[in-house]
This record gives structure tokens, C-alpha cells and sequence, in this order.
């Protein structure tokens, strides 16, 4: 099969915006509780009422500030209630939130600010505004921290904005108005502002919420989103949660909060990337050996994965059902109990999870519902769900949706989610469209005959780690070329919890330092693990770093024993490298990087 369409659930929207969700909630459900903020050990429960309350007061106070109906707004934070109020409010107000991670460089941030003309930014902490401020440019009038009681200083600015204005405002807003800017990394040059409308996010959220029902519309459901909401994918449920009237709360401490927040909490569903699924089997079976119990954690992870599969075929023999029973008190309930007790599925995206992975959670009584998309399409374009799943797919395209696989086997999307265009860059808009208006992923997949999705590879050369990051590799890469000693290099992490990189030494270059430091007759293969050697190249890989975010950073380097070349294979004809090629011959040494 080569295409597939699945009919809307919930048509696009022809009026309305995102800021109906929370304003007719208010109006139709006030006392129904919407979120809870953090307090202390416990939660604090905020109503319809008090959310619509606290959104309106904040959007006042950027009004006063001098926000503009379609001003952008950024916001530079980790994942917390104030972040969700001030997203609203900037829409309330009739602008455009920019998101950008707390995690990024000064140099990114100066590009994001000026490529989107933001009139104003709110970070999370008076460290980050010292780290910003000196690349703020000076359209960028207000520099805010929510840390600061960021939220009771606009309330109390914007005390003389009525009602009115706030109302006039958003009935400017339509689905076809931009509704954000997501900054994307791509394979070369800057990121690009992928611009979403209200229209998009509606169509998302709404057919998502309306497809997968059992876990959105749960009676009593809740979630914990621990995932960037600078991200589309956490963006995108957060939404969809307040779409839903689902049970909300945020966690943007996942070292040193996220265990303890799942048990206070204790969500009936919860989205993560697959590194968070990795972390938490890992994690069992660390337990497991440290207790001397690791052979029967083993056996319990084979009899979870193969309980899983024999679901796929419709029986499962009495035999495993016995000893499925027995693990699941030894071993499985446990596995829950570390998710809160109450999560009984998951979503999982933003990098593939792993088809044994899949069976294992399964099996163990948590379902990891596969999904597949980019910023470019809202977040989601495909999602396995609890009544339609295959492990080791990312399911069915979302209702309203057509997924087509290309003769070259690059996968297309058509709908209502896909983006409107990058940000002032007709040149990328040109590339990433096909003539019949689909967008190109840039990823390689196949269809079955029921329309699920398979993701085989990636024709574009972005690497996405395991915990769903994007990194350019070539911004890397450039800077590494520019050091003396670098001939050429590769970065590699593709679904891997972090960055690395294979470095090769220039042979001419590298003789004046050999001299220099007194290690005559060493060769380039005498060299690699040479501790001055690397200490010099280490100089390099910090320079690079400079340019990204540390989930973007180089933490890992291997100094290759013979540079590339195009007699070696390593090198097309114009220098670039064969990464294909690298990756294959120099496997070994990869995956030392990753060990």
C-alpha cells in the first residue's frame, strides 16, 4: 500500500481559536478541576474558573506591557504550570508564543529572538536572564522571570485593562491565524520558525483527543507532562488535556522530581520519548541485579515480551498465563508502581521505541502507544491506539490525515496539521512541498495493508537521539573542521541517549605539533589516545558546543587512527562525507562511544 486516509472525527475548524478551550470551560464547567499546580509535596487543585481567572490577568498585564495583536512573545523555561498560564495569555492577548529550551546557547537564542522579531521573553530563572540579556536585541523591550513571581507582576501591571479588550482581542483570532513559532533544527544553516495556526492545533488535538477517547476522555483521567512543553509533542498534549478536561500537572524536574511527583499524582496516562521507557527498564534491572534477583527479572522481561506477542496472534497458552500471573506480583506491578500504580498506557514518540521494548511494556501491563510526527505536522501525524495497535508501527495516520509513501520511499503528509510554512523562507517552503501540496518528512517508511506505518530510515541526515532531540549535525561539524588539527568528522547519537562524534587528525598539520611537543616518531595511529592530544581536540569539541544546547552537545569523541578519503571510500568526489560508509566501517568504534 502507498497511501492512506482516515475521515476526520471532528472537522477542520472554520471559527474559534485556542483560547475557547479554557474560556468555555470556565463557562460550561467552572468548578471542574482543570490542573493541579505544585505545592510543597502535594498539589494544589485549580478549577475552570480560576484558570480562565489567572489567564486573563496575566494576558492583561502583556497588554500593558505594549504585546500587539500579532506581536511574537517568547518563552524560555522548563516545563511548569506558569509556562501553560503565559502560553494562553499571549494568545489571550493576541500574540505569538515562541517557545525556545531553557537549555539553548546565547548564539540560538539571539537567532530565535531576531528571526522572529519577539517583542518580549520570559525565562524561567534570573540565571538564564543574565545568560540572555547580553544577546537581546533591542526590539526585545521586556525580559521577565518567572521565578519572580512573574505572574502576579503582570497581573498587578494590566489592573486597568478591561474585560473588553481582552474579549475584542481574541475575537480577532481565527483557526487561520499563526499561533505559534517552533524553532526546528534542519541539516544545514539556522533553525527554521515552523509556523502553526490555531486552525492546526485544533484539528490535532481534536481528532487525537476524539481517537484515542479511552485515554483523553477517561472518566477520573489524568496526566503528568514531564516532556518540554518548548517541544510540539508536550505542546501538543498539554492542549489536548485541556481540549479533554483532563487532569493536568507538570513536572519539570525529571532527575530530581519526576519519581515523587508519579506517586503523588499517580496519572492514569503519560507521554514520554522512549529514552524515559529505556531509563525505567534500565533502572529495574539495575535493582534486580544489585538484590542478587537479576536472572529473574530477565526471565520476566522474556515472559512479558512473549505474553505480548501471543496477544498479537489472539491466544495466549494456559501455560504463560500461569507464569505471567506470578511475575506480574514478582516483578510487573512493581514496573507500575514506579509510574505512579495508575498508568495503565503510555504515548511514546519523537524517536523510535523499539519493537521488544514495546512487548515488554506491554506485557508488564503498561501499553506504549507508538506515534510518529514532526513540529511541521503539529506533533502527531500517526498514533497507534489502545483499540487499533500494532507493536514496532507508529500506527494509523490521525483521523483527517493522508499518509503516502513516495517512489523513493520518503513518507508525505497531507491534512490539516501540516504547518503553514517556515517563518520568512520561501526557499526551504519550496523544498519541503511536493507539487501536489504534500510535505516531505524527509523519513523513510513503508504502509501495510491495514495502513499502519513503519518507519525504516531517514532520508534526511538529522539525528534524532532517544530522548527525541533534533541535532543538526553539520552546525556540529563545521566548527570541529575549523580547528587545525580536525581533518574531518562525524557526529552520530541517532536514537542514542546523547551526542558523539569520530574525529580524524589533518596528517600535515598534525607533524609541526608532533614536533612541538616532543613526540617525535609518533604516527597519527600512535596518537589517538594520547592524552595531550586529546586534551587539544576536547578544546575543539568545546568550541562546537558553544553553538547548541547541551541536549544538542558533544559528550563523546573517538580520534580515528587514518583520516577519510575518497580513495578509501569515506569521501565523495566533493568532499563530503559518506556517512553511510563511516558508520558501517567504523561501527565498532561507534558503538564503544555509546557503551
Amino acid at each position: 500500500m502507498t497511501e492512506f486516509f482516515v475521515p476526520a472525527l471532528e472537522p477542520a475548524a472554520t471559527t474559534g481559536n485556542l483560547t475557547n478551550l479554557i474560556a468555555e470551560r470556565a463557562w460550561f464547567e467552572p468548578e471542574r478541576i482543570m490542573v493541579s499546580r505544585p505545592l510543597g509535596d502535594g498539589w494544589l487543585p485549580v478549577n475552570a474558573r480560576e484558570l480562565e481567572a489567572e489567564v486573563r490577568a496575566t494576558a492583561k498585564g502583556l497588554i500593558a506591557s505594549g504585546v500587539e495583536i500579532g506581536d511574537r512573545v517568547a518563552i524560555m523555561a522548563r516545563t511548569r504550570y506558569e509556562w501553560m498560564i503565559l502560553d494562553f495569555a499571549i494568545w489571550f492577548a493576541g500574540g505569538v508564543p515562541v517557545p525556545i529550551y531553557e537549555t539553548s546557547s546565547p548564539e540560538q537564542v539571539d537567532w530565535i529572538l531576531t528571526d522572529s522579531h519577539s517583542v518580549a521573553i520570559i525565562v524561567e530563572t534570573p540565571q538564564l536572564k543574565d545568560l540572555i540579556t547580553p544577546v537581546l536585541p533591542s526590539f526585545t523591550k521586556n525580559c521577565w522571570t518567572m521565578t519572580e513571581n512573574v505572574l502576579s507582576q503582570l497581573s498587578y501591571l494590566g489592573r486597568d485593562i478591561s474585560d473588553a479588550e481582552i474579549d475584542r482581542r481574541r475575537s480577532a483570532l481565527t483557526p487561520d491565524t499563526l499561533a505559534t513559532l517552533i524553532y526546528t533544527s534542519g541539516t544545514t544553516g539556522k533553525p527554521k520558525g515552523v509556523q502553526l495556526t490555531h486552525g492546526s492545533f485544533l484539528s490535532e488535538c481534536g481528532n487525537v483527543v476524539m481517537g484515542a477517547s479511552d485515554l483523553f476522555l477517561k472518566p477520573g483521567g489524568s496526566t503528568l507532562l514531564f516532556l518540554p512543553v518548548a517541544h510540539v509533542f508536550g505542546r501538543m498534549v498539554q492542549i489536548g488535556s485541556l481540549r479533554a478536561g483532563l487532569h493536568l500537572a507538570h513536572c519539570g524536574d525529571v532527575l530530581g522530581r519526576l519519581s515523587t511527583d508519579l506517586a503523588s499524582f499517580k496519572p492514569t496516562f503519560v507521554l514520554a520519548v522512549p529514552r524515559i521507557f529505556e531509563k525505567v527498564y534500565n533502572s529495574a534491572e539495575s535493582k534486580a541485579d544489585a538484590a542478587g534477583k537479576g536472572a529473574i527479572f530477565r526471565k520476566a522481561a522474556n515472559i512479558a515480551i512473549e505474553y505480548s506477542r501471543s496477544l498479537d496472534e489472539g491466544k495466549v497458552p494456559l501455560g504463560l498465563k500461569v507464569k505471567h500471573a506470578l511475575f506480574d506480583r514478582l516483578v510487573y506491578s512493581k514496573i507500575r508502581n514506579g509510574l505512579g500504580g495508575r498508568v495503565e498506557a503510555a504515548i511514546s514518540g519523537g524517536a523510535p521505541l523499539g519493537e521488544r521494548l514495546g512487548h515488554f511494556f506491554r506485557g508488564a501491563g503498561v501499553r506504549v502507544l507508538e506515534g510518529y510526527g514532526l513540529t511541521e505536522t503539529t506533533a502527531g501525524a500517526t498514533l497507534n491506539l489502545t483499540t487499533a495497535h500494532k507493536v514496532g508501527s507508529v500506527g494509523r495516520p490521525i483521523p483527517g490525515t493522508t499518509i503516502k509513501i513516495a517512489d523513493d520511499g520518503e513518507v508525505l503528509i497531507k491534512g490539516p496539521i501540516v504547518m503553514r510554512g517556515y517563518w520568512q523562507n520561501d526557499a526551504a517552503n519550496s523544498e519541503v512541498f511536493s507539487d501536489d501540496g504534500y510535505f516531505k518528512s524527509g523519513d523513510l517508511g513503508k504502509l501495510d495493508e491495514e495502513g499502519y506505518l513503519y518507519i525504516v530510515g531517514r532520508k534526511k541526515e538529522l539525528i534524532v537521539t532517544s530522548g527525541g532531540k533534533n541535532v543538526a549535525p553539520a552546525v556540529l561539524e563545521d566548527r570541529l573542521r575549523a580547528h587545525p588539527l580536525v581533518s574531518q568528522c562525524i557526529v552520530v547519537g541517532d536514537n542514542q541517549p546523547y551526542i558523539s562524534a569520530l574525529i580524524t587528525i589533518d596528517p600535515e598539520a598534525i607533524k609541526g605539533w608532533i614536533t612541538a611537543n616532543k613526540k617525535d616518531g609518533a604516527t597519527v595511529a600512535d596518537l589517538t589516545n594520547d592524552p595531550d592530544l586529546i586534551s587539544v581536540i576536547q578544546t575543539a569539541v568545546d568550541e562546537a558546543n558553544k553553538a547548541v544546547s547541551r541536549a544538542e552537545s558533544i559528550r563523546k569523541f573517538k580520534i580515528l587512527p587514518v583520516d577519510f578519503t575518497i580513495a578509501g571510500g569515506h569521501l565523495t568526489a566533493k568532499l563530503s562525507v559518506k556517512r553511510h560508509v563511516v558508520q558501517k566501517e567504523f561501527a565498532s568504534e561507534i558503538a564503544e562511544l555509546f557503551a
